[in-house]
């Protein structure tokens, strides 16, 4: 199964349009566009076509340096919205206090985005792009199936329960199995498996940004004992977590490989130690 022609154009001329929307205005909308089209280039380019020419690799590079720095903002962005979502009632003042400090912290990783985006490297990746376009019409891709399976099979699993180091390779591993997958041409088969990484992408993906504004809350609040709030985001984190790991262990399940467990220990580790916040953190989930 060969690389869908129509596929790896799309994703050119989707990330020339992202990269325009980017430079035009920092919103959340047009930084996760530039992420997740750029991302699905370069899965392309470093993991779909046998080898790489000089301006592949330059071009490569450069979308690389801008999605890192919009990483900054897309991470705070991601925590904004789970914080808005939060419906507890411990202290709202530090609530307000929290959500002020996180928007000031993406005002700061915005303007150091909107400065890295000049008009002359604009200019130069538009070029790059649409010469990258043309390259790419000549060359035979792999199987985009097949890459998308062996990259799964990437993250080497311990025996024991799953760990949040874990989470996290499989939060960046099946990313790229499913923008690998994307590229074939669709049939039932893809369809599936694309739809199987997704559903893990979603809870993994979930998880890890309740446990960055955790993060962040502990940071600026205090710990579990010192703040009411942080040992919310801590239960809500706990949950995640369980759900993460249930998803995982269904996708492992269908793939065929032998099913996940999360110690107790792990849990006691990703949940509070505070009081009980079953019925508050379930309609924040």
């Amino acid at each position: 199964m060969s690389i869908a022609s129509e596929h790896s154009q799309l994703a050119f001329r989707k990330t020339e349009r992202a990269l325009l929307k980017l430079s035009d205005r920092q919103d959340v909308e047009s930084v996760h566009g530039f992420r997740t089209s750029s991302r699905r280039l370069q899965t392309l380019l470093k993991h779909l076509l046998p080898e790489r020419d000089r301006n592949q690799k330059k071009l490569l590079k450069m979308l690389d340096r801008i999605r890192r720095r919009a990483g900054k903002v897309r991470d705070l962005d991601v925590q904004l919205s789970a914080l808005r979502s939060l419906k507890v009632p411990q202290e709202p003042r530090r609530k307000t206090q929290l959500m002020q400090g996180l928007i000031e912290l993406r005002a700061r990783h915005e303007k150091k985005l909107r400065k890295m985006l000049t008009k002359d490297m604009i200019r130069e990746l538009r070029k790059r792009l649409k010469r990258g376009a043309k390259e790419v019409q000549s060359k035979t891709g792999l199987d985009p199936l097949m890459v998308a399976r062996s990259l799964l099979k990437e993250v080497v699993r311990p025996a024991g329960p799953v760990s949040e180091d874990l989470l996290h390779q499989y939060r960046t591993v099946v990313k790229r199995a499913r923008y690998a997958a994307e590229f074939a041409p669709k049939s039932t088969e893809a369809a599936q498996f694309i739809g199987q990484v997704k559903r893990l992408q979603d809870a993994v993906g979930n998880w890890h940004d309740w446990l960055t504004l955790t993060q962040s809350a502990s940071k600026r609040l205090g710990e579990v004992n010192q703040s009411s709030l942080v040992a919310a985001l801590h239960n809500i984190t706990g949950s995640k977590f369980r759900h993460a790991v249930a998803a995982l262990s269904a996708s492992l399940t269908q793939t065929a490989e032998r099913p996940v467990s999360v110690s107790s220990a792990q849990l006691r580790k990703v949940s509070t130690k505070g009081p009980t916040l079953v019925e508050q953190t379930e309609s924040a989930a």
